[in-house]
């Protein structure tokens, strides 16, 4: 790798690695794993750099890695480390919206949805992906991305209601 593109490699992660960071996060509601997912992400994109520039769309093709790792991950269920009763940090979510306590119960449910659905749901309503690019991100049909989206809509409203939010429950309304 040249010189001129390892400092747009590095531009380039400067400019966009927190978002992909809180995707990630998104995803699996632990800042460790998303940093780990991050940064062998990061390390995988490096070492395509060059073609993956010249694609046009490096931020599609980190996300798609990150979601790739995530699914990874969690079909490996030997390599995943045992989650503590409280955080060692607080959430920066939480520090970025200290009012928004709205924001902290959809992420707790969130953890509740099954993965695929998850990884859907995260690159359909966070991302605002639409369902055309969520398919390429999950290299699947759009008819797939359609039906998770609203079996993870419909997850999300169940875990919503097993917490007691019926607020919440009632707001979310199936994707078009």
């Amino acid at each position: 790798m040249t010189h001129a593109s390892e400092t747009e490699f590095r531009d380039w992660v400067m400019r966009d690695r927190q978002a992909l960071r809180t995707t990630a996060y998104m995803l699996c509601s632990d800042w460790h794993l998303s940093d780990d997912l991050v940064q062998e992400a990061l390390s995988r994109l490096f070492a395509a750099w060059p073609r993956v520039r010249a694609g046009g769309d490096p931020g599609a093709y980190a996300r798609r890695v990150v979601v790739n790792l995530y699914l990874d991950h969690r079909r490996r269920p030997w390599r995943r480390e045992e989650p503590t009763a409280v955080p060692p940090e607080p959430d920066p979510l939480e520090d970025a919206h200290p009012a928004d306590g709205v924001r902290a119960d959809v992420i707790a449910a969130l953890a509740d949805v099954p993965p695929g659905q998850r990884a859907v749901l995260v690159l359909r309503f966070w991302e605002d992906l639409s369902v055309e690019q969520t398919a390429r991100v999950l290299n699947t049909s759009e008819g797939n991305v359609k039906s998770q989206s609203s079996r993870g809509l419909a997850a999300l409203r169940s875990a919503l209601l097993a917490r007691g939010l019926t607020d919440l429950h009632t707001d979310l309304t199936e994707p078009t």
